[in-house]
């Protein structure tokens, strides 16, 4: 039975709004891109979407918040997509009649029916999420755009979350929505080559959004746990929307294990934990669970052909496996970034495979490893060379080194909770 609201208690006359508010934050990925089906057009599907919210404001109060609000909305959505593409079919007819060169009108569409079918629903999403995290805009763009349609976040919330002003953001998303628009992308999900090379985007804009929420790059806390929270819902989503993709299990399976150890990562003042002081009974064992359940998935889709996130995840995998720091099967973590660096040669794999190695063979074999990354132009600026390379020279006895390695990294991260740990780490050393 609909909720009606009653205009003489505030708290009764809040409701529907608060209901509007909540239903079209869950919805709205999935209003903009059943929408964007009919008019080809991200942009104007999403000011659509925003005409049914609208409507929702003005009518929901009055009769009340239907039983199936997602469906109202979508239906509110697509009736006016709908009527946008007869009124251009009808303008298109007068022009030809007037003997104008015009361009062929978009085919006619049928309204569709209440609710809409569910399955389609799931097709547009998937198309939504190949579009917005399209190859022909920058990472930033896709990144912005993505949180916008697919997370439903406001333009204050992702420049709040990427640390940039909200004019910026606003820019990157009308800027992006203009591309698409300007290139003439097509709302589709792509096939064979094409489709495993747009994969490989929309994966990589959900990894960057979590990273960038585990690990902040710049600001005063080191974890932004919303950003998280956001891409693990996106890799879920993606995973149902694509279940016989084994790298959307991959990189699912990879958030799900990272996040469980969210609650251990800082300290009771939001200072940083790091994984070898890091209390286990803290890791989030239905997420463990979860991320076993997607590398099985992951694996089971190509057997023995693990890819690059698989890898990673399996990495995790042997983490949440050990009862300790020190318990951890280092030698097998050590293989499974040999593996990654052969099929995805980078220095931060290098760097991460000499953390490994120095944990199963000892510290004096992963500094010969590091000093080999010295020169790589990739880690010039990369905090993380001199910060691994400290803690090498500090198992070593080389204190005096390893506190000049503390203070560059401290220089040269720009995370304020992370300089702090570097300058303690510097000052242990005496």
């Amino acid at each position: 039975m609909a909720v009606t609201a009653h205009s003489s208690e505030h708290p009764r006359q809040d409701a529907p709004r608060s209901a509007i508010e909540t239903v079209f934050r869950i919805e709205s990925p999935r209003l903009v891109a059943g929408v964007a089906r009919i008019v080809r057009d991200v942009g104007i599907a999403e000011e659509l979407a925003q005409d049914a919210l609208v409507a929702a404001l003005e009518q929901w109060p009055q009769a009340g918040v239907p039983d199936n609000p997602g469906a109202w909305l979508m239906t509110t959505a697509k009736r006016r997509a709908i009527d946008l593409v007869r009124r251009r079919e009808r303008y298109a007819r007068k022009l030809q009649e007037m003997g104008r060169d015009l361009a062929a009108a978009p085919p006619h569409v049928d309204e569709p029916a209440e609710p809409a079918d569910p399955d389609d629903i799931d097709d547009d999403l998937l198309r939504l999420v190949f579009t917005a995290c399209h190859p022909v805009l920058s990472a930033e763009a896709r990144i912005a755009l993505t949180l916008r349609l697919l997370g439903g976040l406001t333009t204050p919330e992702i420049a709040r979350a990427m640390l940039v002003p909200e004019t910026t953001v606003a820019q990157r998303i009308v800027r992006a929505k203009r591309t698409l628009a300007a290139k003439g992308v097509a709302f589709e999900v792509p096939y064979g080559a094409e489709r495993e090379g747009r994969l490989g985007s929309v994966l990589e804009v959900i990894y960057l959004i979590f990273n960038e929420g585990y690990a902040a790059t710049a600001g005063d806390d080191w974890l932004r746990p919303s950003l998280c929270e956001d891409a693990l819902r996106l890799a879920r989503v993606l995973a149902g929307l694509m279940p016989r993709e084994p790298e959307v299990h991959g990189l699912a399976a990879l958030l799900e294990l990272q996040a469980s150890r969210a609650a251990a990562r800082t300290g009771p003042k939001g200072e940083p934990v790091l994984l070898a002081d890091q209390d286990r009974r803290h890791w989030n064992l239905p997420l463990i669970r979860r991320g076993f359940a997607a590398l099985a998935r992951a694996h089971s889709a190509a057997p023995g052909a693990a890819g690059p996130y698989a890898l990673q995840a399996a990495i995790a995998a042997c983490h949440a496996n050990a009862s300790s720091y020190e318990d951890t099967d280092w030698s097998q973590i050590a293989v499974l970034y040999e593996l990654l660096a052969a099929r995805t040669p980078s220095p931060v794999i290098e760097l991460n495979r000499a953390v490994a190695v120095s944990m199963a063979s000892g510290p004096a074999d992963a500094l010969r490893l590091v000093d080999a990354l010295a020169d790589e132009p990739a880690l010039k600026d990369y905090h993380l060379l001199p910060s691994v390379r400290g803690d090498l020279l500090v198992r070593l006895g080389r204190a005096a080194e390893a506190r000049e390695e503390f203070e560059r990294a401290a220089g040269l991260t720009r995370n304020e909770r992370e300089r702090e740990l570097l300058l303690g780490r510097a000052g242990e050393c005496g």
